[in-house]
């Protein structure tokens, strides 16, 4: 169906947001059910003692949040690729869902700063055992990510004394050669000192969810718009222009009868519709011929 520009746009705008989240929902879903089923971290799943601990939690939340964005992925590419309104109002209330949460994690962890950044150093010297005692990629990505991005090594910082050497960034000068901020310290005074950045970044988030909201709204709107059938065709008239009588359905000395001061409404027709009119018109045609010959005869008497 033919959609306007501003319905182009949101439709186009739709397919790329959710292809961006797909790449983050496929990777967060990757890396969950790696460290969920993965040899080297399995058997923290299987020990009750630690169903509540911070690494157990985040990988749950992973796999969860990973495979949610999916779920919206799927409606969202599938609505506004094929423009289907019913993908596209499922698509609004679970953007909705996640917008309104995403906001309520931001305001929370804001509000708790020092037990999530204590949560967040329990996860990373979760993850900092398994690599050192099973060498797990991904479990070395993940420390590599942190400590370039964190610009820390380790528990210590001491490089020789560091067991993880292999996934600390580059040095920045001579000192770090040899110590390296800690990353459980780092951690702890990034989100206390940076917790409003926190906030930021997850009010940021939920502003781009309500956007997407916006543009699918948009698009459902025009694509009803579009698809609505063509029911009724309505022609009004002034009274102050008299319209031209079919040629040969009426006779012109008898008042027209298709002048209605009220507007008309033509209604698609029906085969027996059609066929009473096509009747209609040959009964017409038949009575000027008739009203003619009559004209003719009285005119030849008198």
């Amino acid at each position: 169906m033919a959609l306007d520009g501003c319905g182009l746009f949101c439709k186009y705008t739709l397919i790329i947001f959710n292809l961006i989240f797909a790449v983050v929902g496929l990777a967060f879903l990757g890396i969950g059910l790696w460290l969920r089923f993965s040899n080297g971290t399995r058997g923290i799943f299987e020990i009750e003692a630690l169903d509540s601990s911070a690494f157990v939690t985040a990988v749950t939340i992973l796999i969860a949040l990973g495979a949610v964005m999916l779920v919206v992925v799927v409606f969202g590419d599938y609505g506004a690729c094929n423009e289907k309104r019913c993908a596209l109002l499922v698509f609004c209330v679970l953007v909705a869902i996640l917008a309104v949460a995403d906001v309520a994690v931001g305001v929370v962890g804001f509000n708790n700063k020092d037990s999530v950044g204590a949560h967040i150093v329990e996860f990373y010297a979760s993850m900092y055992g398994l690599y050192v005692t099973g060498k797990d990629p991904v479990i070395g990505v993940t420390l590599r990510f942190i400590h370039s991005l964190l610009h820390c090594c380790g528990v210590t910082g001491f490089t020789a004394l560091e067991l993880v050497n292999d996934t600390c960034p580059p040095a920045d000068g001579f000192f770090e050669n040899f110590k390296m901020p800690g990353c459980p310290a780092i951690i702890l005074s990034v989100f206390d000192s940076k917790a409003e950045l926190m906030l930021g970044i997850f009010i940021g988030t939920g502003a781009l969810l309500v956007v997407a909201l916006v543009c699918s709204a948009i698009l459902c709107k025009k694509i009803r718009r579009c698809s609505s059938p063509f029911q009724t065709m309505v022609m009004t008239q002034s009274t102050s222009v008299r319209p031209i009588p079919p040629h040969g359905l009426v006779s012109t000395s008898y008042p027209a009868p298709y002048l209605y001061p009220d507007p008309v409404v033509f209604t698609p027709l029906s085969v027996a519709k059609v066929m009473a009119l096509v009747c209609t018109v040959i009964l017409l045609k038949q009575t000027k011929r008739d009203q003619q010959a009559v004209t003719a005869y009285y005119t030849t008497v008198y």
